[in-house]
């Protein structure tokens, strides 16, 4: 299996790195903590340059729409923010949400460290919290 945190180690580049996908372990540990949050609405972007974020990106959505939550469809943009494991939760305010407090804790369980932001972009729009995939 893909090396999920999309880390390939010192020195590697993206070209060298396995795309980043979750495992059905992964999946199957989110869905069931995620499950004790009903109707959730989230937004989940990725940046289309970097070839592996639209795989990862529907990984998230496909949980996220097992599970019953709403997942607002959005633009891809070029103008998202970073972070050293690529997955960023942008927020509205600077108070995470349960919901995306729970997916982050179930990440970083698997080594997996989701950067918290505030949304400046309002690119979560009418979503709770919005995932965002880029470049690691």
């Amino acid at each position: 299996m893909a090396d999920s945190s999309g880390s390939g180690g010192p020195g590697s580049s993206a070209a060298e790195r396995s795309p980043r996908r979750l495992s059905t372990h992964q999946k199957a540990v989110l869905i069931q903590v995620l499950l004790t949050f009903p109707d959730e609405t989230v937004g989940v972007r990725y940046l289309p340059s970097v070839s592996d974020t639209l795989n990862y990106a529907d990984d998230f959505s496909t949980i996220f729409k097992a599970i019953n939550w709403t997942v607002v469809p959005g633009e891809t943009v070029g103008d998202l923010p970073c972070s050293s494991s690529g997955l960023v939760i942008l927020v509205r305010n600077e108070k995470l949400p349960p919901s995306a407090e729970a997916l982050r804790d179930v990440l970083r369980i698997y080594g997996i460290e989701a950067q918290v932001a505030r949304d400046s972009s309002n690119l979560c729009g009418s979503a709770t919290f919005a995932l965002v995939v880029t470049e690691p």
